[in-house]
């Protein structure tokens, strides 16, 4: 048994090694001269027991792994900030872990902003150091180029200098970090491939299928050339991540299931196929598929705690961020009925909320989605909201403080409410990115509430309240300061 346990343990470490073997270990004594000797690098600055750190090691590995063999070559580093390498992240001011920093022959370039898994990191450093667009100068060169997952743009041009190839370098300049290009001249290629001034959009094998082209053309009576990738670079129904879900915009439909096209591409496109035989019918809609195991916490959102069987679970949100639930199990059929009722608007929109508070008699009043009309936009006073997390400390900080406010105020035309943004959807036009986030809404103007940026002291809010209230209030003057009763007048 105990030799079985330490051959365990020996497997585990052969496989670490085997993840870390591309990666370079930098220490100061290394760092300038290793550098200095490679062409381009990506280096990770680190700490070992860093949690963030420890979940980029395994994607940071097989990035440096796809980036063999690359023309021009492209290493990927690391160097560990508590021990060895001390000297060299105090020389490039590392606060964070991890920092990612690009160089070039030893020189820095610029830091890192891409993608933190395998693929993304692989696709942003080569869009970084080779060129915006490869020169293919034959049929061996396009078969080569084309033979990618990835969406690619190849640009067919009689003359370098057309009009048509400046304005396709330039968008390539600008989109290089997502798109593939490449563009070509070879006249032998021009009119094999049936193009003299076109830029074609080649649909990767992987996502191919029989409801649309595997191929979109550009003409320049199309116009802008950017706005033309953007609207077809993910097809009718794209392949939704991490890193690119910015990119999708509402309306959107969402199918959720084990999108893996790395372990499992056929089954992934069995469904992915049937999206799109029905999607295809509504042009005014975006659609999309993503993992449901990637995207759990979009799921929380619409009250789905687990994704149960193959079959996708499908969310949508319309243009004003209203969020819809198909409830019956998905088929082509109740697919398309869903789809029709959205844009019909006779969807009831999901809304994820506490309960309405039985007791709500507090100085601070509880919010939650259901009862936010009546308790702020409609509650004709000044309101303070804030929106708080149950685990943040800054919030359990500002508790007490809140609450003696909400007790200094309980005479006056201001309403004190405090809303957990954590179980209830924040509405809009509320938007909320950390906590506590609080907002101040004048009684008459509800649809543009301001942003509170002031002190969290009683003080503070006081002086802010008083001063901005719509009304003066009855115990303080326009500076905060305590107004005696008329009664004490004497």
């Amino acid at each position: 048994m105990l030799l079985k346990y330490f051959t365990f343990l020996s497997l585990i470490f052969v496989n670490v090694l085997a993840e870390e073997k591309d990666v370079v270990e930098l220490t100061d004594d290394t760092f300038s001269h290793e550098l200095e000797r490679l062409e381009n690098t990506l280096v990770m600055f680190y700490a070992p027991w860093c949690g963030h750190c420890k979940r980029l090691k395994p994607e940071y590995a097989k990035a440096a792994e796809m980036l063999l063999g690359n023309d021009p070559p492209i290493t990927l580093a690391k160097v560990d900030c508590t021990e060895s390498g001390k000297d060299s992240c105090n020389k490039y001011s590392v606060s964070g872990y991890p920092t990612l920093k690009i160089f070039s022959r030893g020189d820095f370039v610029s830091d890192y902003n891409g993608p933190r898994e395998a693929a993304g990191i692989a696709k942003y450093m080569k869009a970084q150091v080779g060129p915006a667009s490869k020169e293919l100068s034959g049929e061996a060169c396009l078969k080569s180029f084309l033979d990618s997952d990835e969406v690619s743009v190849v640009g067919f041009f009689e003359k370098e200098d057309s009009a048509l190839a400046t304005s396709f370098h330039a968008v390539s300049k600008k989109l290089k970090e997502k798109v593939r290009f490449a563009h070509t001249t070879a006249k032998s290629l021009l009119e094999k491939e049936g193009h003299k001034n076109a830029i074609v959009l080649y649909r990767p094998k992987i996502l191919q299928n029989k409801f649309e082209s595997n191929t979109v053309e550009y003409v320049e009576s199309m116009g802008d050339i950017q706005e033309f990738i953007n609207k077809n670079y993910f097809g009718i129904a794209g392949v939704r991540t991490r890193d690119n879900e910015r990119e999708f915009k509402n309306p959107l439909v969402v199918a959720y299931y084990a999108v893996d096209y790395v372990k499992n591409p056929k089954g992934t496109n069995y469904w992915r196929n049937r999206i799109i035989k029905v999607a295809k019918d509504f042009p005014k809609l975006n659609f999309a598929i993503s993992s449901k195991d990637d995207f759990q916490h979009e799921l929380n959102d619409f009250g789905i705690d687990f994704v149960k069987g193959d079959k996708p679970v499908v969310l949508a949100r319309n243009a004003n961020n209203q969020k819809f639930v198909m409830k019956d199990e998905f088929s082509v059929d109740t697919f398309e009925a869903f789809l029709k009722d959205i844009e019909a608007g006779t969807l009831e929109p999901y809304l994820k909320s506490e309960p309405i508070p039985e007791d709500n008699t507090g100085d601070v009043k509880i919010g939650v989605a259901r009862n936010f009309d009546e308790i702020v936009t409609n509650n004709n006073k000044d309101t303070l909201i804030e929106f708080y997390a149950p685990w943040c400390g800054h919030c359990k900080k500002l508790a007490p403080i809140y609450d003696e406010l909400g007790e200094k105020l309980a005479t006056e035309d201001v309403e004190i409410v405090k809303f957990d943004a954590t179980a209830n959807d924040v509405p809009a036009p509320y938007e909320v990115r950390g906590f506590p986030t609080l907002y101040w809404a004048p009684k008459n103007s509800k649809n543009n509430p301001v942003k509170y940026e002031g002190g969290r002291e009683l003080d503070d809010f006081i002086k802010y309240i008083a001063k901005h209230a719509t009304n003066e209030l009855k115990g303080f003057d326009r500076k905060g300061k305590t107004v005696k009763p008329k009664s004490d007048e004497l």
